[in-house]
């Protein structure tokens, strides 16, 4: 069984209490069909267990087949930066067919952020290390599509039925 390598920390995109008995991390790519199909899967899995669960997302962007994927990473990035990365993440998924920088641009604007700062990070690619980072933990613990999950530390293979994501964060509350 596959493990995480890289411990979560204070600079991951988290939401859930920080002390949760179970953590969820999810390797995504904001480009990826399956990654958006299992997107309303995570958000019941926050509501079914209410500040049991923490969920983490890492960027894990498949460059081969998503062209644009390591793009709307970064500006999920600039929108953390801003303390909007989540609002940014739903929105990349709702458009996952608008992933170009005119679009990126566009969803900033609507999620109001700075937009001069915004344009500045995306045209320096600031946060592109911290992406290849996440990638390379990502292939270190075992990930090799998308989305990958990993529940308290463990690869949680999701292939066959998300609900296995459930049975899971279950398991780990009755331990």
């Amino acid at each position: 069984m596959h493990e995480l390598t890289l411990p979560v920390t204070p600079t991951d995109h988290s939401t859930g209490p920080a002390h949760a008995p179970v953590t969820v991390v999810e390797y995504g790519d904001f480009e990826c069909p399956n990654c958006k199909q299992a997107a309303p899967a995570v958000k019941l899995l926050q509501s079914r267990f209410d500040q049991r669960v923490r969920l983490v997302y890492r960027h894990f962007p498949l460059e081969e087949v998503h062209p644009h994927a390591v793009l709307a990473a970064e500006a999920a990035e600039c929108a953390g930066a801003q303390q909007k990365f989540w609002q940014m993440h739903d929105l990349l998924f709702e458009h996952q067919s608008h992933l170009k920088l005119h679009d990126l641009r566009g969803y900033a604007e609507r999620l109001g952020l700075d937009l001069e700062r915004f344009d500045s990070e995306m045209r320096d690619h600031l946060y592109l290390q911290r992406i290849r980072e996440h990638q390379a933990s990502a292939r270190a613990s075992g990930a090799r599509g998308t989305p990958t999950f990993f529940v308290n530390g463990r690869l949680q293979d999701v292939s066959f039925r998300i609900e296995a994501l459930f049975d899971a964060v279950a398991a780990q509350l009755h331990k």
